[in-house]
């Protein structure tokens, strides 16, 4: 097929997420890495012709006085993310991404996100409608600028305070009046979201934050001809209870406690540290277990913020169960990986995997994604086995349909 030119727009572009993906983006360009650990490389993929790595041009906003060469060393040399060798392969390319970057917006953010943002990023802020304005602005112009087909926006930023009181708007109509308030409770994942749709570009919410969640936000989507898909990215210990869970429920064997103890020091955790942002994540990761076996054993998620482990965390779960003639039994796990590069390139398959859907006409909620997500919108099912067959499912339309 013709090469298109794919924009992906990074909401926290320089953080240890999208900084991640964009290195491993230009490491696949060049031929420096493996494309282990993408979905989007399996067999059953591969007559989808998703669009090759070249296509891809980068940008994104960002609230940190800092560059992406400065995140790429820091991960590199302070957390063992990845090689400073590949850091330094890549530097030419990573300097030339920062005329790509604009301040983002900190409207309804909380107080522990508005503390990292530096002076000029703080100078920049408006009311919720400003703020929509001035990121079309910058969407708009990074696709002029770089002869764009079509652009992604991936929010991968910090997680924002849950809401108390969700609005009730249910359609775009009444969301739009809402955002023209100068009290409008919306976060800026949401306004985010509705810069994107709004514009016609599709938007991936890999955060607990709120994002395109509500009714009104598909229905924009609805509208525009677009499409988006969230929430909170599936990357380690969700996504084993997603795993062992449906194995619990299939043999039968009763769940009385499941306990999760998470530990890790890198921003994600720091904000985390906050218990307002901290409950939007608890909450993302506890419901699970509860729709999988369809009771609710007693539960509890525990996040604690420990500097020392950097990039690197630890889950530990404790899973009291019953067997045979009600006798109490035991299982534990141990997860260790690295944060950043458990996400990453889940971030460039749902961009691969959207792009192709943006080919294929697909409108609304990309429901067939729900394997990414501990939140999935639109979808109850959350046996990670279930999921992944929506996905391969809908791979095999396409490929029908190109045939």
């Amino acid at each position: 097929m013709k090469q298109r030119r794919l924009g992906v727009w990074f909401i926290g572009a320089k953080g240890g997420v999208a900084t991640t993906a964009t290195l491993g983006l230009l490491a696949l360009k060049n031929r420096l890495a493996p494309p282990t650990a993408l979905v989007s490389q399996l067999p059953e993929f591969a007559d989808l012709e998703l669009l090759d790595w070249d296509g891809w041009v980068l940008g994104g906003h960002e609230i940190r006085e800092t560059t992406l060469l400065q995140e790429a060393l820091r991960l590199a040399e302070a957390h063992r993310t990845f090689s400073k060798d590949l850091v330094l392969a890549c530097q030419q390319e990573l300097e030339a991404l920062e005329a790509n970057y604009r301040w983002g917006t900190l409207y309804n953010v909380g107080p522990t996100i508005t503390e990292l943002a530096c002076p000029a990023c703080r100078q920049q802020q408006g009311t919720a409608a400003e703020s929509v304005a001035r990121v079309q602005e910058d969407l708009q112009e990074f696709a002029q600028a770089n002869d764009l087909d079509h652009v992604v926006v991936v929010n991968v930023a910090s997680t924002e305070p849950p809401l108390q009181n969700l609005p009730e708007a249910a359609t775009w109509e009444e969301l739009q009046q809402l955002i023209q308030q100068p009290d409008c409770p919306l976060p800026a994942s949401t306004l985010y979201a509705v810069a994107a749709l709004e514009l016609g570009y599709s938007y991936l919410n890999f955060t607990p934050s709120l994002g395109a969640s509500l009714p009104a936000l598909d229905h924009l989507a609805q509208l525009r001809g677009t499409r988006h898909m969230g929430y909170d990215g599936k990357t380690g210990e969700t996504l084993l209870k997603s795993v062992l869970a449906p194995m619990f429920a299939k043999r039968n064997l009763h769940v009385m406690s499941w306990v999760g103890h998470n530990i890790f020091g890198n921003m994600d955790g720091r904000v985390l540290d906050d218990p307002a942002n901290k409950q939007a994540k608890v909450t993302s990761k506890d419901r699970l277990v509860r729709h999988i076996l369809g009771y609710a054993p007693q539960t509890l998620v525990s996040i604690e913020y420990i500097e020392s482990m950097g990039d690197w965390k630890t889950a530990w779960d404790h899973i009291h169960f019953q067997g045979f003639l009600g006798v109490p039994m035991v299982m534990q796990f141990i997860w260790q990986g690295c944060d950043s590069l458990l996400a990453a390139p889940l971030v460039l398959d749902l961009v691969r995997f959207t792009e192709r859907a943006e080919r294929a006409g697909h409108v609304g909620r990309m429901e067939f994604l729900a394997s990414f997500f501990k939140s999935p919108l639109g979808v109850e099912e959350h046996d990670f086995f279930e999921q992944f067959r929506r996905l391969q499912q809908w791979a095999r339309q396409l490929a029908q349909v190109n045939c």
